[in-house]
């Protein structure tokens, strides 16, 4: 099967900054993000820059509300920190906003930017440790 999304990956030391670009489907962002935790598990990466370009639109709040709660039940034990950045001048950064708190209150540290520097910024300021993100709560 044909990937409709192109992902890169470069090891910067300290973190995997992923590149993708396609359309921007819920489908393409399933598959990358799926590729992207794949990666992490056989590198044993815990920390990773994700920097989205895909074309369309912007996904909806729902779309956007299911993709994320999926997505974070695959990231432990193997992602820890996540610096995201959607260089997409025509998606919504309070949208992306809306997936960071989505996120993060399933138990994953990631944080959205505005700008790569400041995503690689906040990568290099400390390194992942064991105690950085605990499993969501199951109750």
């Amino acid at each position: 099967m044909t990937k409709s999304f192109e992902l890169k990956v470069e090891d910067k030391g300290g973190y995997l900054h992923f590149r993708v670009i396609g359309p921007n489907t819920p489908e393409a962002v399933r598959g990358y993000l799926g590729d992207v935790y794949f990666t992490c598990a056989q590198r044993q990466s815990a920390a990773i820059l994700i920097e989205e370009n895909l074309r369309g639109t912007g996904l909806g709040i729902f779309d956007i509300f299911e993709i994320v709660s999926e997505a974070s039940d695959r990231t432990w034990p193997y992602v820890r920190r996540i610096a995201y950045i959607d260089v997409n001048p025509e998606h919504s950064l309070p949208d992306m906003k809306f997936a960071e708190t989505v996120a993060v209150n399933r138990g994953v540290n990631i944080r959205v930017f505005a700008s790569v520097r400041d995503a690689e910024q906040w990568l290099d300021e400390a390194p992942v440790g064991k105690t950085e993100v605990r499993p969501p709560s199951r109750s």
